[in-house]
């Protein structure tokens, strides 16, 4: 299919520095905007469902929150938090998500959430990497990057 040319087809952090300029603070701000965004929505599920919805409340958080972020990463390779802090994501062959992609994306994002120091070690790697690459990011050779770079 492609050749495996891993992050070579994503700009270089050195070269082309502006597309990762505040990259990891724009991607906390970002989970904060979404976090507030599911929340909302999982209000609105709680209310149209008469409340019963509460009985399995953790479930539909986590389905809530996991159905938002694949939508909105399929749909232009960010969430809406993503899009307010204008940066998106890039595949390994630097070309936006598509919907697998942005389906493990989900998926490893939401393990990673499940356990604490994957998460402590996904932030950390973000803070260290030359490309802010969070845990799911070096799995899949993904990146965050600003949009308008």
């Amino acid at each position: 299919m492609y050749p495996d040319h891993s992050l070579n087809a994503l700009p270089d952090p050195d070269r082309h520095a502006a597309f990762y300029a505040g990259v990891p603070a724009k991607r906390a701000l970002a989970w904060i905007i979404d976090t507030i965004f599911v929340t909302a929505i999982v209000l609105l599920v709680l209310l149209l469902t008469a409340l019963t919805a509460v009985f399995i409340f953790p479930l539909v958080w986590l389905a809530v929150g996991f159905l938002y972020r694949w939508v909105t990463l399929s749909g232009r390779s960010a969430t809406w938090g993503m899009r307010v802090m204008s940066i998106e994501f890039l595949d390994r062959y630097g070309q936006r998500f598509d919907a697998g992609t942005a389906f493990l994306h989900t998926l490893g994002y939401s393990l990673s959430m499940a356990f604490v120091l994957p998460q402590i070690l996904s932030v950390g790697l973000m803070l260290v990497t030359r490309r802010g690459q969070g845990l799911t990011d070096m799995v899949l050779g993904s990146v965050a990057i600003n949009r308008h770079a």
